[in-house]
């Protein structure tokens, strides 16, 4: 008689080659995403978010957070690919410290939302993760963006809200862009929602 454990079908990994490449190349995609800055009148921004919004709507959340925290790994290590070219451990203590840990707890819920509408109609998907990526914006990324700005800055509560609050449209545009980048790519490859 043949035992249980033989008899089972071969469980995929978790985390297999495809994935390893997929998170590798989302975390290239958010270096070079966060070296493109565009004026703007009061807050010149970059398009970092959206590459992060982007690798968790396409990949969901576990391989999401993967490839964001593979992006922090690789810039705390002190290849240059924070914002405007900043690296190495010091950013996590600098004003956009705060920022830097919002990242992957901002992956993480966009990507559970998007893979609980992944199979849904592109509109409910592209409508759900741009929702979703709004209140990610100002209540996760927003909150610990002004506690680091107000902890390293030495500002009220208030004031460093008052100073991240100029990038919330933004960073709100970025979120639903990115729903329309992965609803199309998610259309165009549709095994990537069977990857999850």
């Amino acid at each position: 008689m043949r035992s249980s454990t033989m008899s089972a079908s071969p469980r995929r990994p978790v985390v297999g080659p495809t994935d390893l490449a997929l998170i590798s190349t989302f975390a290239a995609l958010m270096a070079v995403c966060a070296q493109i800055t565009i004026a703007a009148a009061n807050a010149p921004f970059t398009l970092q978010m959206f590459a992060i919004f982007l690798a968790a709507s396409v990949l969901g959340a576990v391989r999401g957070v993967l490839s964001v925290l593979l992006y922090l790994a690789v810039g705390t290590a002190g290849l240059p690919v924070f914002a405007r070219g900043a690296a190495g451990p010091a950013e996590w203590a600098s004003a956009t410290g705060g920022y830097l840990l919002a990242f992957p707890l901002a992956a993480l819920i966009v990507g559970f939302a998007a893979h609980r509408v992944a199979r849904r109609s592109p509109g409910l998907f592209t409508v759900v993760v741009s929702v979703v990526a709004a209140i990610v914006t100002v209540a996760v990324v927003g909150t610990l963006g002004a506690l680091g700005m107000a902890l390293k800055l030495d500002l009220s509560l208030s004031a460093a809200w008052a100073l991240a609050t100029p990038y919330f449209v933004a960073d709100i545009g970025k979120g639903i862009l990115a729903a329309v980048v992965a609803a199309a790519v998610l259309r165009a490859f549709p095994q990537l929602v069977s990857r999850r």
